[in-house]
């Protein structure tokens, strides 16, 4: 778990394209030069303990085999106690530097056994221990196998040495027993002995690799994971990019809209001024009510861009990209029919009400309510079954007009339809350039429901100026 930690948090750290090949192949697990995360401090921790604990198995085991007798001539306490402590205590950094650890751990057992010390239990545990961590967490691969080959042949010879002294010690042959079977005695002990050792480092090898491959892979899946999440922001960063090119063209047609609209009840004002004045100064207020309209479009188009600092807090797109069938006239609130009427023929059945008195909404509020509705039902196309029914309303309240896209879910969602959250994120941030508000929630009896509200504080600016 330590390991798997370290790796996920390897994989999510960013990998600045200035570090140089070489950083990257390191962190890549797909590369040559891929380096196994360092170890936290928890595991660290767990190294030293399971090295103390196997020092004082070593200390124990060494007086209850002296207790017991089974060594003739033992090698003094304190040169045990020694030899152990280099056989064991090494394992508490075996993690920082696997391949030292073994090279001590393999001289310090091979001195042990060779000066008769009487433990043989806990040494080879860690002997183990040692081969198999090499495996696990050596980053140099030739210098893993180069210095696990090395120990193996090392054990095999001073094995065969040791046995070679046993055959020809006229002592130790004295006291074998008579042949019995095919093998004499001390060939069947040699034969045992290899297959003994055989099996002993054949399994601290295999398992090292194998832990070794496993986090590799782990790790494999977290960087792939985080190639992916990079993916995204930059899918992100690129539609807010798209997203702003066009607001940026639909601030031009709206303000143009206003500005030439200035002009014309300017002239006008300004050629009934002499002959009309009362007339004149209700073309001067009409001058005055684009003006304001201008500038609240302004205001909110520009708070759209300036939110969209932080890429991953303001992702938008265009919240229905126009198609073929999309009318080549303005887009507002008295378009949705139209709307209504494309999807109907697309095969998907919609209802549309308008419950209310319509009034007279900003251009880019009428466009805003237009593009959340298109969105609306585009993912209704998307993400429902064949049989969906939708309902659209549209309510004009007393301070507020309130957009209704809702559906009833159609028997599942569509298999290949994923979603990626960005077209609810563009419908809020129109909703909020408005100073409106928006929700999207699925229903219990099944389906979605999407709804938008801005408020009419325009309308009573406009009816202010068409009563003075």
């Amino acid at each position: 778990m330590h390991d798997l930690r370290a790796t996920v948090e390897s994989a999510r750290a960013p990998i600045d394209p200035s570090t140089g090949l070489q950083a990257r192949q390191a962190a890549d697990p797909d590369e040559r030069g891929w380096v196994r995360p360092a170890p936290d401090a928890d595991a660290l921790r767990w190294d030293v303990m399971l090295a103390g604990g196997l020092y004082l198995g070593a200390l124990l085991a060494m007086v209850l085999v002296q207790v017991s007798g089974m060594y003739t001539e033992p090698a003094p306490g304190w040169v045990s106690a020694l030899l152990l402590a280099a056989t064991t205590l090494p394992l508490a950094v075996r993690r920082r530097w696997p391949a030292a650890v073994l090279l001590v751990v393999a001289t310090a057992f091979i001195t042990a056994q060779s000066l008769s010390v009487p433990e043989t239990l806990i040494s080879n545990i860690a002997l183990f221990c040692a081969m198999y961590t090499v495996g696990a967490w050596e980053a140099d691969r030739r210098r893993a196998a180069l210095v696990r080959a090395v120990v193996v042949a090392a054990m095999i010879l001073w094995l065969l040495v040791a046995l070679f002294m046993a055959a020809t010690d006229p002592e130790t042959a004295q006291d074998l027993p008579d042949q019995v079977g095919a093998f004499s005695p001390f060939v069947a002990f040699t034969l045992l002995q290899l297959l003994t050792n055989v099996l002993y480092f054949a399994g601290s090898w295999f398992f090292g690799e194998h832990a070794w491959r496993s986090a590799r892979e782990r790790a494999r899946t977290a960087w792939r994971t985080h190639l992916l999440v990079l993916e995204r922001r930059r899918a992100e960063q690129q539609a807010v990019t798209l997203e702003r090119l066009r607001l940026a063209r639909e601030l031009h047609d709206a303000v143009a809209h206003h500005v030439s609209l200035m002009g014309v009840q300017a002239a006008a004002a300004r050629m009934l001024l002499g002959g009309d004045p009362d007339r004149a100064a209700v073309a001067l207020g009409h001058v005055e009510e684009s003006a304001r309209d201008a500038v609240r479009e302004l205001h909110g188009i520009l708070g759209m861009l300036r939110d969209g600092g932080d890429a991953s807090a303001a992702v938008t797109r265009a919240p229905a990209t126009p198609g073929p069938d999309e009318p080549t006239g303005s887009l507002d609130v008295d378009a949705l029919p139209d709307l209504v009427e494309r999807v109907r023929a697309a095969g998907t059945h919609v209802g549309y009400q308008v419950v209310g008195e319509p009034r007279r909404l900003t251009p880019l509020a009428s466009l805003n309510l237009y593009r959340i509705a298109q969105e609306a039902l585009t993912n209704v196309r998307k993400h429902t079954g064949p049989d969906v029914r939708a309902e659209v309303r549209l309510r004009w309240l007393a301070e507020e007009v309130e957009l209704e896209v809702s559906d009833d879910g159609g028997g599942g969602r569509a298999a290949s339809a994923p979603s990626t959250g960005l077209g609810l994120i563009g419908m809020r941030e129109r909703a909020v350039a408005d100073g409106g508000t928006f929700e999207a929630v699925r229903r219990r009896s099944g389906g979605f429901v999407v709804r938008v509200r801005l408020p009419l504080a325009a309308v009573a600016v406009a009816r202010a100026g068409d009563d003075g």
